[in-house]
């Protein structure tokens, strides 16, 4: 899984097809992603709970399957898939497959 916490994501598949969102958590564990603004709820608490000493109804988001989302090219605004190109100094690139654009380094040079 490519997807990390704070990368930006688009929903390409359920109910918040094409919403965008920043990722707040990732479970690699489980496959499953918590995307901000996506796939909220409401849940009801009870006086005394910390987020909401009075009680009601508090709204969070929930974890998504990774394979639910894709990654946005920076150049181009859309989704798209990626790719790691192995460069010649021994590093990664997490690379778009659409333009080619460098997402981030997956791993440094080695030595």
């Amino acid at each position: 899984m490519h997807i990390r916490k704070g990368d930006q994501v688009v929903v390409i598949a359920g109910a918040d097809k094409g919403s965008r969102g920043t990722v707040m958590s990732v479970d690699r564990a489980n496959g499953r992603v918590v995307v901000e603004g996506v796939n909220r709820v409401l849940k009801h608490v009870r006086r005394g709970h910390p987020k909401s000493p009075q009680g009601g109804r508090l709204q969070l988001e929930l974890a998504i399957d990774a394979s639910n989302v894709a990654l946005i090219d920076p150049t181009t605004n859309e989704a798209t898939r990626v790719t790691v190109r192995l460069n010649e100094d021994g590093s990664k690139d997490l690379v778009a497959r659409k333009s080619g654009s460098l997402l981030r380094q997956i791993s440094p040079a080695s030595k």
